[in-house]
């Protein structure tokens, strides 16, 4: 059961590592519940890792991962799963199925009734400023932006109190990435929810955040919020990434 008081997501001794590499060496950390947490720093340094974790996608060697105060229970995933969304960069539409039914195939596998569906849809395309003539449409026959909305829209389809962005917003060009930032902090307002988002776009993630997580390679520099870390950076790598700012 969930604790209504509990972080979004703590991590707790977290140890992991791979062939052999230790990666993670007893990370502890909170991501704040109703925020937008954006993890940053240089590729490999163990930020879609923390994703994967939280999802279930891979255990920790040692330690716990709690999600709304509940320990991840590897024996009914799908069950967790069905309270998280998740987006990735390379979007993931199926290209045999519809718009409609990319968007949908997750409530339609939960049994939700067609009103029910059509209405969230509807509801997700009004938030996301997409036409519902796309719905017949299927993924090559939609612009970039409109197939990156999509993928928001399908991974939101359930209402899920946790949403899990890896690098969601960079497959698209800059000016169509600013529109899609614009849609996703409408959706925010309309249905605030946990966010934790990987980006290597430090401006990305200064802009859209509550909460910064900076990284390097499997540790944690600092955790705050994102005026805290621009005015007053923890060490020198955290300064660095500030200013490889483009």
């Amino acid at each position: 059961m969930s604790d209504d008081t509990a972080p979004a997501v703590r991590f707790s001794g977290l140890h992991k590592g791979f062939a052999g590499q230790r990666l993670f060496e007893g990370i502890d950390l909170e991501l704040p519940r109703d925020r937008i947490t954006a993890l940053v720093g240089a590729s490999g340094c163990g930020k879609s890792t923390l994703l994967q974790l939280i999802n279930g996608l891979i255990r920790p060697d040692e330690g716990e991962v709690k999600v709304f105060g509940a320990a991840v229970d590897y024996a009914n995933l799908p069950v967790m799963r069905r309270r998280i969304g998740y987006a990735v960069q390379q979007i993931g539409l199926f290209p045999h199925l519809s718009v409609r039914d990319n968007v949908a195939i997750l409530a339609d596998r939960e049994g939700w009734s067609a009103e029910r569906v059509k209405a969230r849809i509807a509801r997700l395309f009004q938030m996301m400023d997409l036409d519902m003539a796309l719905l017949t449409r299927y993924p090559h026959e939609i612009s970039g932006g409109q197939a990156q909305r999509v993928g928001l829209c399908r991974a939101m389809m359930l209402e899920p109190p946790l949403l899990l962005l890896d690098e969601a917003f960079s497959a698209v060009d800059p000016i169509t990435r600013i529109e899609v930032h614009a849609q996703f902090q409408r959706m925010q307002q309309e249905e605030p929810r946990s966010v934790v988002m990987v980006t290597h776009d430090m401006n990305e993630a200064l802009s859209l955040s509550d909460h910064m997580v900076v990284m390097a390679p499997g540790v944690v520099l600092q955790a705050a919020s994102p005026d805290t870390i621009t005015t007053a950076p923890a060490d020198e790598r955290v300064a660095r990434l500030l200013e490889a700012r483009a």
